[in-house]
């Protein structure tokens, strides 16, 4: 006689919102950090403002971001462990020193900025860049070390973080600079130059956001045509439960829209529109961290 048994076993989301925040914040740092770089060392003045307004921005968001990654701790006062107990087989050991590396020297590049030379602020730019890559890259990395979670096993996972850190690092830039212009500034000319600066730097987030956008596209692809599990996280996304934050928040409102604000003749020079443009952009990145975070553990293990 053939018996079957059905165990009524729940299944807990060990990563939430917490998590999905931490990622957030690390990677709009390592986008500022980056856009700030490539300013800072650009050779035209009038990128400088940028170039201090993202070297102000990375150590302060990710001085925050392990906040949340402490607090999301069972025993969070325990955190110093990581630090003494090493094992280097884990991708979390490394990540542990680049969350202390990669402020300081991110602390060193926004004193040359401010205060030394060129020189100096160029190279501990350039030493900072690939380790504000992998920072938040190998958040993306462990992800895809969750064999068991259709969502995050993929090979596209640390670069769909690293590209969206870019998107979001420059739509921060772009607020951020917004508010100096609006408030900050008072000699017209000035005024007029930097809109020109960042509606021109609206048109750089459209052309990441495009990349972006192929990314997770091609990632939907490789899922609909991989596991039964798989197919059933990409339908509750794309029909489901997860629907308003993937469809109509992270590629509708935060990616379609500010393509279409950037790019447009008329709202594409507007530096009202262009911020809106990066607010929108702001909330569909989030979303994405959610959705990836959240939706990733929705489908039971098996």
């Amino acid at each position: 006689m053939d018996v079957q048994i059905i165990y009524n076993t729940p299944h807990e989301r060990p990563l939430g919102y917490l998590i999905a925040t931490y990622f957030y914040l690390t990677g709009l740092s390592a986008g500022s950090f980056v856009v700030s770089v490539i300013a800072t060392i650009g050779g035209k003045i009038e990128y400088k403002p940028l170039g201090k307004i993202g070297a102000v921005l990375a150590p302060i968001l990710l001085i925050f971001a392990p906040i949340y990654l402490i607090v999301d701790l069972e025993r969070p006062f325990r955190f110093w462990h990581l630090f003494v107990y090493l094992n280097f087989t884990s991708p979390i050991t490394y990540g542990t020193f680049l969350l202390t590396a990669y402020p300081i020297s991110g602390l060193i590049y926004a004193w040359y900025v401010f205060k030394g030379p060129q020189k100096m602020a160029s190279f501990f730019g350039i030493v900072g860049i690939p380790l504000a890559i992998c920072t938040h890259g190998y958040t993306g990395f462990i992800l895809a070390l969750g064999k068991g979670r259709a969502l995050w096993s993929t090979a596209l996972m640390p670069s769909l973080f690293i590209v969206s850190a870019m998107v979001s690092g420059i739509a921060l830039l772009i607020l951020v600079a917004s508010i100096r212009n609006r408030f900050f500034l008072k000699n017209t000319d000035d005024r007029e130059k930097d809109k020109d600066l960042i509606t021109g730097l609206g048109k750089f987030m459209g052309g990441v956001i495009i990349m972006d956008l192929f990314m997770v596209f091609n990632a939907i692809l490789v899922l609909l045509t991989s596991t039964k599990e798989a197919y059933e996280v990409v339908r509750l996304m794309l029909f489901g439960s997860f629907s308003l934050e993937f469809v109509w928040i992270e590629v509708f409102l935060g990616g379609i829209i500010p393509l279409f604000l950037v790019f447009n003749k008329k709202t594409g020079k507007s530096l009202t529109w262009v911020t809106i443009a990066s607010i929108f952009t702001l909330i569909g990145v989030y979303s994405m961290r959610v959705v990836v975070v959240i939706a990733g553990q929705t489908i039971p293990l098996h």
